[in-house]
């Protein structure tokens, strides 16, 4: 009988927790790092890995762990922390290299504790429908944004990549869409957008008579760093920008 993983997502404020019981191997380690991606996909403060009720039953099962690990180091970059992981499985951990950047705490509650006691950055959240308007709508958004935080150095750089990130969801994905923008504490500006299109988009070169179609090369070209990061229900285009890029 095939081995079972049981991932069970829940929130505390912006700590996001996973509470994983069942065995890992390398046919339930897909199912984990599915799981992971959707709690980090929300952009919380960290992800705790509640691994009380998990053992490991097959070392190679960690590779879905390290995959997600290395794949979400540069956004949402964000702390991992294993909760409750016993010696044995702490043991096997250390050995995955891609692993080390995964904290540790012995009790998950005090963690969740922990991380609910760090204040937030300045974070805008919005839901958008895919229609020509939002890209207005998000316009104007990152722009009051940028000078409550004080920005008005990125404010139109921020403001173009926000527009053309949506606009290539009105154009491409068709679908309702969360925007993101967060003031990150080392001074950068992050941008996100979250839509339910499992289509994985790319830039594209664009004539220079076209009037649009220049989307994601845009983005790629104006921001510090980007990605894509898939989901099972979609995916989440992500940028970040530096302070002093305008």
């Amino acid at each position: 009988m095939p081995n079972q993983l049981v991932c069970r997502p829940e929130q505390a404020d912006s700590v996001a927790v996973l509470r994983i019981n069942g065995t890992l191997d390398q046919v339930t380690g897909d199912a984990l790092q599915q799981a992971i991606r959707l709690r980090l996909a929300t952009e919380p403060s960290r992800l705790l890995l509640d691994v009380a009720g998990m053992s490991v039953g097959d070392p190679l099962g960690l590779a879905a762990l390290s995959a997600v690990v290395c794949q979400t180091a540069e956004w949402p970059n964000v702390p991992i922390v294993l909760c409750g992981a016993d010696e044995h499985t702490r043991e096997i951990v250390a050995r995955t290299p891609e692993c080390r950047g995964l904290a540790y705490a012995d009790d998950c509650a005090a963690a969740i504790a922990e991380g609910v006691a760090e204040p937030d950055p300045p974070r805008i959240h919005v839901r958008l429908r895919p229609v020509p308007d939002a890209c207005r709508q998000v316009r104007a958004l990152v722009t009051q944004a940028c000078a409550a935080w004080q920005r008005s150095d990125v404010a139109a750089i921020a403001a173009l990549i926000a527009t053309e990130l949506v606009a290539n969801v009105v154009r491409h994905a068709h679908t309702t869409m969360e925007f993101t923008v967060t003031a990150l504490r080392d001074g950068r500006l992050s941008m996100t957008v979250r839509d339910h299109s499992r289509r994985m988009p790319k830039p594209t070169e664009a004539a220079v008579t076209d009037a649009g179609g220049r989307g994601l090369r845009l983005v790629r070209d104006l921001t510090d760093a980007w990605g894509v990061l898939p989901v099972t229900d979609g995916k989440v285009v992500w940028t970040q920008l530096n302070a002093g890029t305008g």
